[in-house]
């Protein structure tokens, strides 16, 4: 990740110092270096020492502006920063306009990759996940066409979760096996955050405590507080999938325990939400659901309301719960995070089931396990099976598939051939010999009982799906 490898407020500091004796020679380069000293804080977030994004909004908004140019796309981005250090709802505007200008011409950061990152974070934090992915999708792209070595594990770190929250989590696990490729390569230390939302999001208990407690000290260790936020929320998630929900509620908690973090506090508030109703602290749960209205008032968003609609049906009872989990449904079945819609069908399946409506209930508990089943995320599935058998459903455990026996590289490797990249293309994506990737190839098509690329295709894209009959 940018920035990690500077303890603490360091980078931050320096960055602030630079900008403040560049401006008497370049206001561009000066407010390019505010954006950066801005990154920086949002990086140390709730592990800061005296100087954070307040602070660097403040110095900002004094700096004097270029007069009479037309901003660029880092002085919009500077903008909606620093406004929302200040006001949320007014920064939402100004928020959309960067977003709106970066979409229409990516190429525009072609000289800042940067800009593409902190568009996406600026996406992510106006619960704009059209803007997030296809922000993340030209930064990876860029950093590929470009060979920038230093860009690419911000730009698959990036990519990854936002990946998670589509429902593509195959896709997700190769980039994080290519992530750690990068790094092996460049030499330098992971910050497995992509990595570890995935874990979480697959309900991998095992591997998923093992992976946050060792990055949280890590995360510390560098001043990285955002680090600490997202194995929080990661902790969080994955034990709402288990039906864990005290251990839940305690990480969630902690995720979202400085309002003035971005991003990961907000998907705190989601986690805190759920758990604490399930362990009846409503207090709690209506606490952070005020918060998390104030934003999706504001920006308005299909996920955000969808978001609000499905917190706010927790918390209510009888009619009023029920059009709210309808409205849930509504509002995320247009939006692509896939992953929160499966748990709106699960959550509306359980309402359903206590309310002693049982076919309804299958129904949606039915769909909520196809959904889970089908893109990997077994901990909300395993979760969702149970629930279906309170309702006398039978189900039908789903067939391992081939594709299940391959490693992590064997996977990705498998996916660039398949999308017609030669055994060269391959090595150069991953730093691995085109011998080797030949090696992987090979386990590949013995595993999946194929004989050449061409089978790869229908190989890749078969697996049965679950089915459950009442």
């Amino acid at each position: 990740m940018a920035f990690a490898s500077s303890r603490g407020n360091e980078a931050t500091l320096l960055l602030l110092a630079a900008a403040q004796r560049l401006q008497p020679l370049n206001l561009q380069l000066t407010r390019q270096t505010y954006l950066d000293a801005f990154s920086a804080a949002q990086f140390a977030a709730r592990l800061s020492e005296g100087v954070g994004t307040a602070e660097v909004a403040r110095a900002a908004r004094a700096a004097p502006r270029r007069p009479d140019d037309e901003p660029t796309v880092g002085d919009l981005l500077l903008d909606a920063f620093v406004t929302l250090t200040d006001d949320y709802a007014t920064a939402v505007p100004l928020g959309r306009d960067a977003l709106i200008r970066l979409r229409r011409d990516p190429s525009s950061a072609t000289e800042n990759l940067r800009w593409l990152w902190q568009g996406c974070v600026l996406a992510l934090e106006l619960w704009d996940n059209e803007s997030a992915y296809d922000l993340s999708g030209h930064h990876l792209r860029l950093a590929r066409q470009t060979g920038a070595l230093s860009e690419l594990p911000l730009a698959l770190g990036s990519r990854t979760p936002i990946l998670v929250f589509c429902g593509e989590l195959a896709e997700a696990a190769s980039l994080v096996e290519e992530s750690r490729s990068v790094h092996e390569a460049a030499g330098i230390a992971e910050a497995p955050y992509g990595a570890l939302i995935l874990t979480a999001w697959r309900g991998q208990a095992r591997e998923g405590r093992e992976l946050i407690d060792v990055t949280i000290g890590e995360a510390s260790a560098r001043g990285e507080g955002v680090g600490v936020a997202i194995c929080e929320y990661s902790h969080a998630v994955l034990c709402n999938g288990l039906g864990q929900y005290d251990e839940a509620l305690a990480a969630a908690r902690r995720a979202c325990s400085d309002p003035r973090e971005m991003v990961a506090h907000n998907w705190g508030m989601i986690e805190l939400i759920e758990s604490a109703v399930r362990t009846g602290r409503t207090d709690l749960a209506a606490e952070a659901l005020q918060r998390l209205s104030t934003k999706a008032q504001a920006c308005r968003t299909d996920w955000a309301l969808g978001i609000e609609a499905r917190s706010r049906a927790l918390l209510s009872k009888g009619d009023i719960a029920e059009r709210g989990f309808r409205e849930a449904l509504g509002h995320l079945g247009r939006a692509r995070v896939h992953g929160e819609l499966a748990r709106v069908h699960l959550l509306y399946g359980e309402w359903l089931r206590q309310a002693n409506r049982r076919d309804e209930a299958r129904r949606e508990l039915t769909r909520a396990h196809e959904m889970f089943t089908a893109v990997g995320m077994d901990g909300f599935a395993e979760r969702t099976r149970r629930e279906l058998l309170a309702t006398g459903a039978v189900v039908r455990q789903r067939t391992a598939d081939a594709t299940e026996q391959l490693t992590e590289q064997e996977a990705l490797i498998a996916r660039l051939a398949r999308d017609g990249m030669s055994n060269p293309e391959i090595g150069a994506r991953l730093f691995i010999s085109p011998r080797t990737v030949e090696w992987h190839l090979r386990k590949v098509y013995t595993k999946l009982g194929v004989s050449s690329r061409r089978q790869l295709q229908l190989a890749l894209a078969s697996r049965d799906r679950p089915v459950a009959t009442g």
